[in-house]
């Protein structure tokens, strides 16, 4: 295997571990509409993730890192021709790490629910783009023969591309519901539980219905493996909610993600952005990627700090894995 094959693979990790970490994330900021009935519950949903969502948001900047150096073509061109929705993704990060922070920094009412609709629409508005984006990666998109986006916005909203916005919304959403209820006690976490029962139907649903598309259009014998395990894995987390054992939802639902970003990234190899114009005019991991040179400095580097990142951020969870409810709340942030 090559370097810029095991680049290739280190970016699906990459964004794997984003989409599997921020997955929740987003999924409790949307909840912050969908499930919290006051001002209390909101907290508690938002102490759920407070310790740890910005460490989740590491792993976009390293996917987006290690894609810059290692396949710079494709940095290039993806940054270039997915240009607005990417910049609303970034500025929707920004305005979700503010609201965090302002929020309970004044007592007043319209200032904390000014912030808590933020909260939910820089949740929302990323879950649903980062699946655009991606089904749009996957199926490819006007490139021409100096690799450059010919298109257009409107040409990102095909309906493919809507249906795994789609996707990725309610499969975030349904991967926050069972981790605020691992993560929660009292009637909170009961109404999560009910919760997931319902957004997970629609969710089976939606996935099953982009990733049959998917397979139809570019699959192979690996990707239908993949396939079998996303839609297995999210039939179980399901079950596993009913049952009210929100650890092994959380655990199969995680791999409902890992499965299905596997399998994109699947059925894209050896393209990393396919061209609809003209397939020779095609971005893949050999054309679109460095010298082998600073290959070789990258897997070194990554080799020796990806453990360390790991490490803290595993303990980071360790630390704050306990369950909360309204009762941890103080009244001064009500």
């Amino acid at each position: 295997m090559e370097l810029h094959d095991v680049w290739f693979v280190l970016i699906a990790v990459l964004w794997t571990g984003y989409f599997f970490l921020e997955g929740f994330d987003f999924g409790v900021g949307v909840l912050t509409k969908l499930l919290a009935r006051d001002r209390p519950e909101k907290r508690v949903l938002i102490n759920t993730i407070g310790p740890v969502w910005d460490g989740n948001e590491v792993w976009l900047l390293s996917a987006g890192g290690a894609t810059f150096a290692a396949f710079p073509e494709w940095y290039a061109t993806l940054f270039s021709g997915f240009y607005l929705p990417l910049l609303l993704i970034l500025v929707c990060l920004i305005v979700r790490g503010v609201a965090f922070e302002y929020r309970v920094k004044r007592p007043e009412e319209n200032w904390q629910r000014n912030w808590e609709t933020a909260i939910f629409w820089a949740s929302l508005l990323p879950a649903f783009l980062w699946g655009v984006a991606f089904a749009n990666i996957v199926r490819g998109v006007q490139i021409d023969q100096d690799f450059n986006y010919a298109g257009g916005v409107v040409d990102l909203l095909n309906p493919y591309a809507l249906l795994g916005g789609l996707v990725t919304l309610s499969l975030f959403t349904f991967h926050g519901t069972v981790f605020v209820g691992l993560k929660t006690v009292g009637e909170i976490r009961e109404r999560a539980r009910k919760l997931a029962l319902r957004v997970g139907a629609v969710t089976a649903l939606l996935a099953l219905a982009f990733l049959l598309w998917t397979q139809a259009d570019r699959g192979d014998g690996s990707s239908l493996v993949a396939m079998v395990v996303a839609v297995t894995s999210l039939l179980i987390a399901l079950a596993a909610a009913r049952a009210g054992r929100e650890g092994w939802a959380f655990a199969w639902s995680g791999l409902t993600i890992v499965a299905a970003v596997a399998m994109l990234f699947l059925t894209l190899f050896p393209n990393v952005m396919p061209s609809t114009l003209n397939p020779d005019w095609s971005l893949t991991v050999t054309n679109a990627s460095s010298s082998p040179y600073t290959l070789k400095i990258m897997t070194w580097c990554a080799g020796i700090a990806t453990p360390v990142v790991l490490l803290y951020q595993g303990w980071t969870y360790w630390v704050f894995r306990k369950r909360i409810g309204t009762q941890h709340i103080a009244e001064t942030v009500h």
